[in-house]
């Protein structure tokens, strides 16, 4: 199976891990490292709008989460060629599309955005974590976790249905210490 783009997922039945894997590789050569400098310097920038006790530790999270895997990625060896459930990732595909469209216009930086994208994808369903690392730190202290059976978020409910998060897709469940 030959993808040319990400958005060309949508044409097919069906697509396997590593299917996926190449693609976001493929994308993932494409970013330079004065496309990681734009990218980190975007954080910085719109870090500035985030609590002042918050804001070094929204800076690292995000620096790693995205920026600093865009080398694993391009470097994650090819394991595994399980089936996906292809509608869970159209599902995904379709928000990360329709959130790029909508921040096109609002100065959002389209470096970072395809970044994010790349990641998003690759947490979900190629390493089966949440997009967020386990330990990001969220306002109030609250942080992802793993329990040793599944990842846990304290935000996913309350922002599962907002249109401009991954929550929706990500596999990290409620924590219920913290709904």
């Amino acid at each position: 199976m030959s993808i040319k783009k990400i958005k060309d997922i949508f044409s097919f039945n069906e697509i396997h891990r590593n299917d996926l894997l190449s693609r976001l590789k493929a994308e993932a050569r494409l970013i330079t490292i004065q496309d990681l400098m734009q990218a980190s310097y975007f954080l910085i920038e719109d870090a500035q709008y985030i609590q002042g006790s918050y804001r070094e530790e929204y800076i690292k999270a995000y620096t790693m989460a995205f920026i600093a895997r865009v080398k694993e990625v391009k470097e994650h060896p090819e394991y595994d060629n399980t089936s996906l459930d292809m509608q869970e990732v159209k599902n995904a595909l379709k928000l990360l599309l329709e959130q790029e469209k909508q921040v096109e216009d609002d100065g959002f930086d389209p470096v970072f955005f395809q970044i994010y994208k790349i990641i998003s994808l690759y947490t979900t369903f190629i390493l089966e974590e949440p997009v967020h690392p386990v330990g990001t730190s969220f306002p109030g202290g609250l942080k992802v976790q793993y329990d040793g059976e599944k990842f846990l978020c304290p935000v996913k409910e309350r922002q599962k249905d907002n249109p401009g998060a991954v929550c929706g897709f990500c596999i990290a469940q409620q924590d219920p210490e913290t709904t």
